[in-house]
């Protein structure tokens, strides 16, 4: 996948002056060429002591602060965001001269703590549940450490030969919600001419403005987070008799999320959430059986309607992955003639040159004979059974790579548990039908899931850290070649950091830690390693859908991850892409629709910067031991919610509007 260099002329003004250039963020013309940042022509201090130690440092610190408030309160925050925010902060203070390379670097290593925490607790910890059902169960560090340490490391090397094709390929093609909000936050900090002070400004009262919200909202609970129709009696009767249900969630990060996707990728996830919530539910929950008609929607959500979800995003990653063959086969092609030794004739500049293929090649199959033996010597103990366990986690996590980098790069939300899910049902399967079932087949089966869960999420998070680059101008090189290092230290964090909480807190008992997708994971992996039902029809449902809908021609995982996440997360989607389309075509005039949509963009950057940030401020808060009852009755918050909620849509759209051509 190498490329032709791209011709940069080094007399061309440094983009760096005025922040992001104007084709960032849309679909380049034919003849037309995106130069970012930092000059592609000139080199720039990126990996120093400063950068590589402040990395790591972050990453220790986020890894342990992550797996925490995951586990202890049920939280898992992004943790890219406030890294970014935290190293333009530190830069400026230590008044770092023409810090923006180093900042990538740190952002880019203290990443890695998110992804793997990610990874670890949605599967690891339910060894620790089911422990206390079939004691004989054990776990131990070194299983938690080495399975996050290989699945982060399979994760970068697995996905580093589509990096062109995702972060330059597709450029202004696919929204990328999280990395336009960090890359946001760190070109904030360069330059001191009018138009870049200017921007830094709006983008920090947009984050005070959305940080104070969201923070306010999660701690104190003064207007209702969720705004939902059973809030309300007709709503509730409704409900009981239909099952039909409308939610929004009224948090500020998740509509500047939605601004950011775009209108037509916002549609698509809101459809596939009203197909579940509006046609699925109350289908099942009117003519079902009589059981199941006395549940609750959500209940009925997250037991049957949402499996139908995984099955289709199962489908529709194999479809991504049919689709862009042509890009893995180009890949492999790449590897073999660098293997043969012959040069491909193409040079690269700085700014798009990767690890070589050949050492991608080496460091691949080296990795892969280290989690042969780790499930050998590890976990199973019956070579040929590892051997099976070892294709399972190699080719699903290969292939589903691509996926966990389309959804991230459309919704910047990665669906890993669900793909998790559907590995732990499949691996459980095949573990069975060799003889490996009860509770030596739930460890296997867990620690297995763990590498995948983990190479997914890295996948995911990693085309987030080199699309970012790409628009500042960074060395993918660089930037791959340390992103191991980060991976070692949270993946010893983690596990380290899970340990000693089920040593304090345990996941039973009164004061237990509440670990909710680790709890969804131990009730699948049960019955299937110990006899039960697993519910095919559903995931059959789901990749039949998933495959109508690409012959009709809607992005299928879009609307499948729509079917997955939950209605009051889709709904604000659905309204920051409104608000998006809104402002970007008031006028007759194209520049000053560019413009609104530009600063809407920054904007929308810092509500969920600001909404991150104060994220993890919120869940200190309540860890620290702050409870805070409402005393408002429901229906008043509700009403609150609606008012405040409407409040910030002004903001948005005002602000937005305020924009001039330039």
């Amino acid at each position: 996948m190498s490329e032709k260099t791209n011709h940069v002329d080094l007399d061309t003004e440094d983009n760096g002056v005025a922040g992001l250039p104007e084709n960032a963020f849309r679909e380049l013309a034919a003849d037309e060429q995106y130069h970012p940042v930092m000059h592609p022509a000139r080199d720039y201090a990126e990996i120093t002591p400063y950068s590589v130690g402040m990395g790591l440092l972050l990453a220790v610190i986020f890894s342990a602060a992550a797996a925490y408030l995951g586990l202890r309160v049920g939280q898992v925050f992004e943790a890219a965001i406030p890294i970014a925010i935290i190293a333009v902060g530190l830069s400026g203070a230590l008044k770092k001269q023409n810090p923006l390379g180093q900042n990538v670097i740190i952002q880019s290593i203290g990443a890695c703590s998110g992804v793997i925490v990610a990874g670890a607790i949605f599967t690891l910890p339910a060894l620790y549940i089911l422990q206390a059902k079939y004691p004989e169960i054990t776990v131990n560090f070194l299983e938690i450490f080495l399975s996050s340490l290989f699945g982060g490391i399979l994760g970068i090397l697995f996905f580093i030969p589509f990096r062109k094709y995702f972060v330059k390929d597709m450029h202004g093609k696919y929204p990328f919600p999280e990395a336009t909000a960090t890359t946001q936050v760190l070109v904030s900090g360069e330059g001191k001419g009018a138009q870049n002070g200017s921007q830094a400004k709006t983008l920090v009262i947009a984050s005070l403005i959305g940080g104070i919200y969201d923070y306010l909202l999660a701690t104190f609970g003064w207007w209702a987070e969720n705004v939902t129709s059973l809030a309300s009696q007709w709503g509730a009767a409704l409900a009981e008799k239909t099952k039909l249900v409308f939610s929004v969630n009224t948090g500020a990060a998740l509509l500047g999320l939605g601004y950011i996707v775009g209108l037509k990728y916002a549609f698509v996830i809101f459809a596939g959430s009203i197909f579940v919530w509006w046609i699925i539910i109350p289908l099942i929950g009117t003519y079902g059986a009589a059981e199941i008609a006395s549940l609750d929607p959500g209940v009925i959500f997250s037991d049957y309607a949402r499996l139908i979800g995984i099955g289709g995003i199962a489908m529709a990653g194999v479809i991504g992955i049919v689709k862009s063959w042509p890009i893995i086969a180009q890949a492999v092609g790449l590897a073999a003639r660098e293997l043969k030794g012959k040069p491909s004739g193409e040079k690269e500049v700085r700014w798009q040159t990767d690890i070589s293929m050949k050492h991608i090649v080496y460091m691949i199959v080296v990795a892969l004979i280290a989690v042969l033996c780790f499930f050998w010597v590890g976990v199973i103990h019956t070579f040929w059974q590892a051997l099976v366990a070892w294709i399972v986690v190699t080719v699903i996590a290969f292939l589903f790579t691509t996926v966990a980098a389309n959804a991230i790069a459309i919704v910047g939300s990665n669906p890993v548990s669900g793909m998790t899910l559907m590995t732990l049902i499949i691996a459980s399967a095949i573990f069975v039908a060799i003889g490996l079932s009860g509770t030596s087949g739930i460890v296997a089966a867990m620690v297995i899931g763990g590498v995948v869960c983990t190479a997914l999420s890295m996948a995911g998070g990693f085309v987030t850290d080199l699309k970012i680059g790409y628009w500042l101008g960074s060395t993918p090189r660089k930037q791959e070649s340390w992103k191991f290092l980060g991976t070692l230290v949270s993946a010893a964090t983690v596990g380290g950091v899970i340990l000693v909480l089920n040593k304090v807190y345990g996941f039973s008992g009164p004061d237990a830690l509440v670990a909710p997708q680790a709890n969804a994971m131990a009730k699948v992996i049960e019955p299937l390693m110990m006899g039960g039902d697993t519910p095919w029809i559903l995931y059959m449902v789901g990749a039949i859908l998933a495959l109508i809908l690409n012959w009709l021609g809607v992005p299928a995982l879009a609307f499948c991850l729509g079917m997955f996440i939950p209605l009051q997360l889709n709904t604000p989607m659905l309204v920051g892409g409104a608000i998006a389309y809104f402002v970007s075509n008031r006028s007759k005039d194209e520049a000053v629709n560019n413009a609104r949509r530009d600063r809407g963009t920054l904007i929308a950057s810092g509500l969920i910067a600001g909404g991150a940030l104060f994220g993890v401020f919120s869940a200190l808060t309540r860890f620290a031991g702050f409870e805070y009852e409402n005393p408002v009755p429901e229906l008043t918050t509700q009403i609150l919610g609606c008012v405040m909620y409407a409040l910030l849509i002004v903001y948005l759209i005002y602000s937005s509007m305020q924009a001039k051509k330039n």
